[in-house]
């Protein structure tokens, strides 16, 4: 893509902010009748190969589970019967599995609510799990050999995918499986965001995090990281952004520029986000193409000071927003901590003990952080207006994304399950 000229940069800045004014829509539509449909969370429990289902708030009471590997045995045969999968699928439990198999990283729910659809990086692809019986309705292999992130366009028709190992973002109508676009990205595609009118895809690439070259100046040796911002109609790039620029203008030339989960401000005329081996997030303002703030949370000295030790080149990940864009939440991953964060002075509250947090999303009622513990098999709930602790619940191995969904007002497992 050729260089943007300052005048093209500030028209296609003001061009984004201008269109994600309109009013959000729910992450899964609300179906013509509403009243059929309860709201809750999904959680995804990466080694267990299952995903719980629980309140969106209150008490956050577990509702029920589903299997989202009920076609393992056939997968697998498909992969020791192929030498080149076998290798990728062992190279993904011994490296960014931690000695695991990853088999559930993010899943959203059809608009009607009857299907869960779900990325499943040791098998490579997506599917759409029936939430009555269990089965399959569909599935999609990635292009490579890993499935990442998702996200759902505002409309809920559309899922979009990151095949990690192929640097292509794949874009699914929810409803079929089938294609609609695709596009390429840097290395290793991870977070994907759909503005909040639906017209474009912001896609976080994250290079190679499964090294031990860790130390700042071989950060060069992490590949081609970058934002990769796409009409979400055309699948046409629209803008890419490189932060290594952005910090360097800021002289933090020793930070990684690998974006990790990320948050818009309501406008989405900001954008906050975490990178690489740092305990802490910046704030990206999107029409002057520049980072206007750092904001650096506190490290727990039992951390391991060696950054190879840390999962994934991860310090902290996880990031969310308050609905009213007055606090954020961060869950400090290897700092085994999450904290509420005032937007404004950017001023963090308590810091809540959590056992390698790995997510941040927000209740279904917007006043509570919800996070993965993925160390403790928990998800926990810290409230927005006093930063405390409110509850926890049980659910199952190394529980990864959460994500708000809707599920039949009645449903409590699949029929099968």
């Amino acid at each position: 893509m050729p260089a943007l000229g300052p005048r093209r940069l500030a028209a296609v800045a003001a061009a984004l902010v201008l269109a994600v004014t309109a009013p959000a829509t729910a992450a899964q539509a609300a179906p013509d009748s509403p009243a059929a449909l309860r709201e809750v969370l999904f959680v995804g429990n990466n080694w267990d190969g299952t995903a719980d289902v629980i309140e969106s708030s209150g008490d956050f009471e577990r509702i029920g589970r589903i299997n989202v590997v009920p076609d393992k045995e056939q997968r697998m045969a498909e992969i020791k019967a192929d030498p080149i999968k076998w290798i990728y699928f062992m190279g993904i439990r011994n490296s960014v599995g931690e000695g695991h198999d990853q088999f559930v990283d993010d899943m959203y729910a059809t608009p009607d609510g009857s299907a869960m659809v779900v990325s499943r990086p040791s098998f490579a692809d997506v599917v759409s799990l029936d939430l009555a019986t269990g089965a399959v309705n569909w599935r999609f292999p990635v292009s490579g050999y890993r499935a990442d992130h998702m996200a759902v366009s505002p409309d809920g028709t559309r899922v979009a995918v990151s095949a990690s190992t192929s640097n292509t973002v794949h874009v699914l109508d929810i409803e079929t499986g089938r294609q609609v676009g695709s596009f390429a990205t840097g290395d290793k595609p991870h977070e994907n965001v759909f503005s909040r009118d639906g017209r474009y895809i912001w896609n976080m690439s994250i290079g190679e995090v499964n090294t031990a070259l860790d130390a700042p100046w071989l950060d060069w040796t992490k590949g081609d990281r970058r934002i990769t911002v796409v009409d979400a109609t055309t699948f046409q790039q629209v803008k890419v952004i490189d932060m290594r620029q952005r910090l360097d203008a800021i002289g933090l030339k020793e930070h990684s520029d690998a974006v990790r989960p990320a948050a818009f401000s309501p406008d989405e005329s900001k954008l906050y986000f975490q990178v690489s081996f740092f305990n802490g997030f910046f704030e990206y303002d999107v029409a002057t193409d520049r980072i206007t703030r750092t904001k650096t949370l506190p490290k727990n000295p039992a951390t391991s000071e060696d950054r190879t030790t840390w999962v994934n080149d991860s310090r902290h990940h996880g990031i969310t927003m308050k609905p009213d864009g007055t606090k954020l939440c961060v869950a400090g991953t290897m700092d085994d901590y999450a904290t509420v964060v005032d937007r404004t002075t950017l001023r963090e509250g308590p810091l809540v003990p959590a056992a390698k947090p790995y997510w941040a999303t927000v209740s279904g009622d917007g006043k509570s952080c919800v996070v993965s513990e993925s160390g403790a098999d928990r998800v926990t709930a810290i409230d927005f207006a006093t930063g405390e602790k409110t509850a926890s619940v049980p659910v199952g191995d190394h529980p990864q994304r959460v994500r708000l969904a809707r599920v039949p007002a009645n449903w409590t497992g699949p029929a099968a399950g």
